[in-house]
């Protein structure tokens, strides 16, 4: 049989207030056509279909004109479970009428396996889904104490029991699977998992989910990756667009397998055309190597993350150009390389106050101007923030 993994879909998400929901469509659109065009038989989503608890009607539209794509209207079985960003009871509400499609939305942890009959192959699969297993979610209080080491222990052993349990269920005539949502120690995290609860006391060991399973479908971590295990295959499909700087440059994908009962998987890794990129520009040249690169079309279909070098400040006017010049800029941080020279010499030189240093190298910088209050404070607030703090 040929099985389809992806998760962390995140319907809903913003970057910085700009709307992802025309990229997200299209990524629909994509998978519906590989759905078909790979002949997959199961498609397994693992968890964080949404980026809230609550998200906008327009989120959840199309996420149910996804699954009636990609059940070919029950021609295909889909399962869906909530992440850790899914209302659990809110996912599982429309699971009665998505049965008929042969869809299946698993919300909270059960002690229940899944028998899924494939008709192109005849073969059977058997599927443990185990949504977020927080403390809440599995209605139990792990450990009295706020120790985190003991806590992450007691979680992991925790898991692995339930996994174990619902893995005697696994049969040699089988394709045996496992699909979660959850932080295996040893994943590779970006900065747009960081809001969430991710890594810390809910982390979980390899060996845990290591109970009999040709193949682990996880979700929660944002970059495509696999994890070392010696007896099964583990694995992150990653989320379909990058929602974050932290992911820019990286390919995004969904894995498709080969299975058959008691073999290790074939496994392919789809690359997706959906999404706008996000890149990082450092133009150390100024606004005109900026201005050159638009004149190119560098990244025209990207998400900018722009850091400018400049010897003077950058004018309202100025920014107002690089906005209208192109709408993919999401951060403009303009970087006077000069500025901590200059003042380091300064100090270094005179004993004068670091407002009365700020003010001078002001006036130098823009031809006679006189800083605002405002703008001292800001400064003297800022240089005291990297004072405290060395990473900064």
């Amino acid at each position: 049989m040929r099985i389809l993994h992806t998760a962390d879909w995140h319907f809903g998400r913003t970057l910085e207030g700009r709307s992802r929901l025309a990229e997200q469509e299209a990524f629909v659109d994509e998978l519906a056509f590989l759905v078909k065009d790979q002949q997959i038989d199961l498609v397994l989503l693992a968890g964080d279909v949404y980026d809230s608890v609550n998200p906008p009607a327009a989120a959840e539209q199309l996420f149910y004109d996804a699954l009636a794509r990609l059940s070919d209207q029950g021609q295909r079985p889909v399962y869906v479970i909530a992440g850790n960003h899914d209302h659990p009871d809110r996912l599982a509400a429309a699971d009665p009428l998505a049965h008929k499609l042969g869809v299946t939305l698993v919300g909270l942890p059960e002690a229940r396996v899944h028998t899924v009959d494939i008709r192109r192959t005849g073969e059977t699969a058997v599927l443990f889904a185990l949504p977020y297993p927080s403390e809440s979610r599995l209605r139990e209080l792990l450990s009295e104490g706020a120790d985190e080491t003991l806590l992450r222990a007691v979680y992991s052993e925790r898991v692995r029991h339930i996994v174990a349990e619902q893995a005697k269920h696994y049969r040699a005539d089988t394709v045996n699977l496992l699909m979660s949502h959850l932080y295996v120690l040893g994943g590779q995290e970006t900065e747009s998992e960081r809001p969430i609860q991710v890594g810390g006391a809910y982390t979980v060991d390899t060996s845990a989910l290591e109970a009999g399973a040709q193949y682990v479908a996880l979700g929660h971590l944002h970059r495509p990756q696999f994890l070392k295990s010696e007896t099964t295959t583990i694995r992150y499909s990653g989320s379909p667009l990058a929602y974050s700087f932290s992911e820019a440059g990286q390919a995004k994908s969904v894995t498709v397998l080969d299975l058959k009962p008691g073999a290790a998987p074939q496994l392919e890794e789809i690359f997706l055309s959906s999404g706008r990129p996000l890149v990082e520009w450092k133009a150390k040249g100024g606004l005109a190597e900026v201005h050159r690169w638009l004149d190119e079309g560098k990244d025209a279909n990207a998400w900018i993350d722009l850091e400018v070098h400049l010897q003077e400040t950058m004018s309202m006017e100025q920014l107002h150009r690089l906005r209208l010049a192109r709408d993919g800029f999401i951060h403009i941080r303009p970087v006077y390389p000069d500025l901590e020279t200059s003042l380091q010499e300064a100090v270094s030189a005179t004993k004068l106050p670091m407002d009365e240093l700020f003010r001078r190298f002001y006036e130098r910088q823009t031809g006679g101007a006189q800083p605002e209050p405002e703008l001292i404070r800001l400064f003297l607030e800022l240089l005291h923030t990297e004072e405290d703090d060395p990473a900064v």
